[in-house]
């Protein structure tokens, strides 16, 4: 076939969009913006030859964190165009770590590469690339850290005991976005107002009672602020009361002919959120009763105390009897004391109330010889008797003076120490902590324990002395002095940044 001849004299030259609009095949033009000699084909303008792209120089990468969402960092990669080669029609990318895509393109510097993780350190290369090859890789840019808004954190709402209309918001918060979360935003649902914190934990107040609220909160780093969190979950605030109660139960009575040490009433305390206007109703226990000759044996168990609202039941256990009559083991509750036996049987201290929560400790036993075992404390055992002390009887359990400052607080007749074991019998053992009664020796009387401290009383031998009757219990609530007076009958103490309410008589109380 005859070989067409261009009729233009030299090759038309220019830029690329100087290029003929309507080029025949085979026509040529050289292209001065990217330095290449074209011919036309089927597919288009295609360089004729050239040299492969030159390597880039100089990178640089920029973090560019502004609004941009938790792990979708972003950063603009700068660098020079290499030198001593084709000239480049598109650039190349690759961050390292990799990420997805792995390459990032553009036909001219900076670059923006998109989609990282938060906190992650990235390098960077480029390449070149033109219709002759692509370059090798650039020397990797100084590592820069990705940063973004923070995570969403996770949100917990909780009222505070006592205040009604009061919640405490605990945030834990997400990951940063590689830079510091300075401030969270908390807002309820149905809506208040939005409350900000540098602290995990808020209190949230100006709550309505009676209504149901969730919470979400933010996280604002430099970068921005998170998407919101999760809602939390739900609360209703109440026109509540936060009241902290101790309830003490009436110690046991000692036993006679030979008898035990009364165990000590059962001691119980917490906390509670009570609705406003609900009547609690107060039942105090009386101490068990001793033996008074010629009525012989154990002591009776002391009376339990309560204090019962609609939503509240605390009930405190007796403390038990001492043992008595010449070989008879000791009641339980807040254990008593085992008596003695002339046979030199053994005999057991009662058991206390293990709980939880514990309510008094085991009495101690009695010894092959005469002596018996002391009651059961709210702070230990009743000690058991010595068969080598025929002159001693054995110790009451200690009593708890973890109420001291109740005590005081309320100091009217009572002791600063609850709940005390009562000793047993031979020659008179002390009486623990709070009893004043320690058994007596034959003929005399054994003492009664201190009214409304819940101790246990003293054993006696018998003959014409009469075994003490345990002590009363009791019951203290107080609220703090922010609260108003409750309506009550019992009485009333204001002192340390709290209102005590005593009762050492049943009775009843409406916050």
């Amino acid at each position: 076939m005859a070989i067409r001849k261009s009729s233009i004299s030299g090759t038309p030259f220019g830029q690329t969009a100087d290029r003929p609009s309507s080029p025949s095949l085979g026509q040529t033009f050289y292209n001065g913006t990217n330095g290449l000699l074209e011919i036309y084909t089927a597919s288009g303008w295609i360089a004729v030859a050239g040299a492969p792209a030159p390597v880039p120089t100089s990178v640089v990468a920029t973090n560019q964190g502004s609004s941009r969402a938790y792990n979708n960092g972003q950063a603009s990669v700068a660098f020079s165009a290499g030198t001593g080669g084709g000239l480049a029609v598109e650039y190349i990318v690759t961050p390292s770590p990799s990420t997805s895509p792995a390459t990032f393109t553009g036909s001219s510097s900076p670059i923006t590469v998109t989609g990282l993780s938060s906190s992650q350190q990235y390098t960077y290369t480029a390449q070149a690339r033109n219709n002759f090859g692509t370059s090798l890789a650039s020397a990797a840019s100084a590592g820069v850290t990705a940063t973004t808004i923070p995570q969403s954190p996770t949100i917990v709402a909780s009222l505070i005991s006592g205040s009604g209309t009061t919640a405490t918001i605990t945030i834990t918060p997400g990951a940063t976005g590689g830079s510091a979360i300075t401030q969270y935003s908390i807002t309820s649902n149905p809506a208040t107002t939005t409350q900000t914190t540098a602290s995990t934990t808020y209190t949230f107040t100006g709550l309505t009672t009676d209504t149901t609220y969730t919470f979400t909160a933010t996280a604002t780093n430099a970068n921005g602020t998170s998407e919101a969190s999760s809602a939390s979950n739900s609360i209703i605030p109440t026109a509540g009361v936060l009241i902290e109660y101790l309830v003490i139960a009436g110690g046991g009575g000692g036993g006679n002919n030979h008898g035990g040490g009364g165990g000590a009433g059962g001691v119980l305390s917490s906390s509670a959120q009570v609705s406003s206007g609900v009547q609690g109703t107060i039942t105090i226990g009386g101490g068990g009763s001793g033996k008074t000759p010629p009525q012989y044996g154990s002591g009776s168990n002391g009376g339990n105390s309560s204090f019962v609202l609609s939503t509240l039941s605390v009930t405190a256990t007796g403390g038990g009897g001492g043992g008595g009559g010449q070989g008879s083991d000791g009641g339980s509750g807040g254990g008593g004391g085992g008596s003695d036996g002339l046979s030199h049987a053994v005999n057991a201290g009662g058991s206390g109330v293990a709980g939880p929560p514990r309510q008094g400790y085991n009495g101690g036993g009695s010894s092959t010889y005469q002596g018996a075992g002391g009651g059961g404390g709210a702070g230990g055992a009743g000690n058991s008797a010595s068969a080598s002390n025929t002159s001693t009887g054995a110790s009451g359990g200690s009593a708890t003076s973890a109420y001291s400052t109740w005590a005081s607080a309320t100091s009217s007749g009572v002791s600063n120490s609850f709940a005390g074991g009562g000793g047993g019998i031979l020659g008179g053992g002390s009486g623990g902590g709070g009893a004043t009664a320690g058994g007596s020796g034959d003929p005399s009387n054994s003492s009664s324990a201190t009214a409304n401290t819940g101790s246990g009383a003293g054993g006696a031998r018998g003959g014409s002395g009469s075994s003490g009757s345990g002590a009363s219990g009791i019951v203290i609530i107080r609220t703090l002095d922010t609260v108003s007076t409750a309506t009550h009958n019992g009485s009333f103490y204001n002192t340390g940044g709290y209102k005590y309410y005593k009762f050492t008589a049943s009775g009843s109380i409406t916050f």
